[in-house]
């Protein structure tokens, strides 16, 4: 039987750190669901779907990796899908906060998903999507921070 895990996030844009949570998460599961949150209250950079092109295009041809983009509640996407995990990423103590009181909700909701905490790399333990999209706001140089396919969308994005 295939392991499936839910890799969730908005990815406004994907950053170098969320490729580094994914790649290690492909060596935990058989295969890795890359989730784009829909939340209609919330105005992103990228839209969704330009979210999963975006993601599709750096992640290139890789079997155990699907982008999908969903709306409601994760816990119930997860179920759909078969998942009996989540993957989470964790710079900070402040993001663990955050993510153990999801965890614990998810858990209670569907006691048979598993949310697995991944510590980004020391090199993005800094990184967020929202610096990201500041450093570039101001033409900052992000190369460090994202892939040149983003990179370039962040740049045509903000010429606007």
């Amino acid at each position: 039987m295939q392991t499936l895990a839910i890799y969730p996030g908005s990815f406004d844009p994907v950053t170098n750190g969320h490729l580094d949570i994914l790649q290690r998460a492909t060596m935990l599961f058989d295969r890795v669901v890359v989730a784009i949150a829909h939340n209609v209250n919330k105005q992103g950079l990228f839209t969704p779907d330009e979210r999963a092109d975006l993601l599709r295009t750096v992640i290139g041809d890789n079997d155990k990796v699907e982008v999908d983009v969903f709306e409601g509640l994760l816990i119930d996407y997860a179920r759909r899908r078969g998942a009996r995990s989540i993957v989470r990423g964790l710079r900070a103590v402040a993001d663990f906060e955050y993510e153990f009181q999801l965890a614990l909700m998810n858990r209670r909701l569907e006691p048979s998903v598993d949310t697995i905490f991944l510590m980004t790399d020391e090199s993005n333990f800094y990184v967020s999507s929202s610096l990201v999209k500041e450093v570039a706001r101001f033409d900052g140089d992000v190369s460090e921070f994202v892939p040149d396919a983003v990179r370039e969308a962040l740049l045509a994005k903000l010429a606007r």
